[in-house]
Formats: structure tokens, C-alpha cells, sequence
């Protein structure tokens, strides 16, 4: 797992996973991964997937790198505290899932929990075979 500044101004986790590395190399399976590990979470919410790159390729003037082959949202919220209106700007939190020929990328946001990352970080690396 990769931290990076994205654009200059997002910090975000991510990480390139080699389908041959991985337990599962279906989207859909991936996305049940993680909706599994949020509503098992004490404070963790579900909150749905978005179709990103359907979404994209439905417009007009869209554009998806012609590498991806899908790419979902899986969208949640770790929020147990509401200290000032601001936070909502940091949430919900997001998995975003992007397939390749041979890979999938994964990332996230880095939240303002630091728990939140770590439980992020933890469900994503649990997509890597047993043996890795």
C-alpha cells in the first residue's frame, strides 16, 4: 500500500494488486468483500456502490482510460463524532476499485480517523491470497 499525494493536494492510500495475487478477481466479489468487512465494523455505515465507470461512459464527452475495464465506488462512513460542520467535507469515505487487464487498483482517501485507515488498509490488504 502506496501513500501519495494525488494532485497535489489529496492525500490517498493505493495500491496496484496483480490479479494472479489476489483471492478473488471478480468486481463483484470484491465489492461484497468490503460491504462484508464495513457491516461488520462497530461504527462503520454502508452506504452503496457507484458505477463510476458506467457513469463516465454514459456521457457525452466522457473519458475512461482505456486500460479500465471497471471501476465502482463502494461508499461508507466511519463518522461516531460530528465535532464541527466541516467534517462533512471529509465525508463519506470511499473505495474507489478500478479493474485492469491483469490488476486492480485500489484506493481510498486518507480519512481523519486514524483507526478508520488502518481498518481501510487491513480490509484491502485481507483481497491478497492467503499465501502472500
Amino acid at each position: 500500500m502506496k501513500e501519495q499525494l494525488f494532485k497535489e493536494k489529496y492525500p490517498i492510500h493505493t495500491v496496484e494488486m496483480k490479479k494472479s495475487d489476489m483471492a478473488t478477481t471478480d468486481m463483484d466479489e470484491i465489492i461484497e468483500h468490503f460491504k462484508t468487512k464495513i457491516e461488520a465494523h462497530p461504527v462503520a455505515t454502508y452506504i452503496g456502490i457507484f458505477d463510476h465507470y458506467a457513469h463516465t461512459a454514459s456521457l457525452a464527452d466522457g473519458s475512461v482510460h482505456s486500460d479500465i475495464i471497471d471501476a465502482k465506488n463502494v461508499l461508507c462512513c466511519f463518522g461516531k463524532e460530528l465535532p464541527s460542520p466541516e467534517m462533512l467535507a471529509v465525508r463519506p469515505r470511499a473505495f474507489g476499485i478500478a479493474e485492469k487487464a491483469d490488476s486492480f487498483i485500489i484506493s481510498f482517501l486518507e480519512a481523519p480517523n486514524p483507526a478508520a485507515n488502518e481498518a481501510m488498509i487491513g480490509w484491502t490488504k485481507a483481497l491478497e491470497k492467503a499465501e502472500h
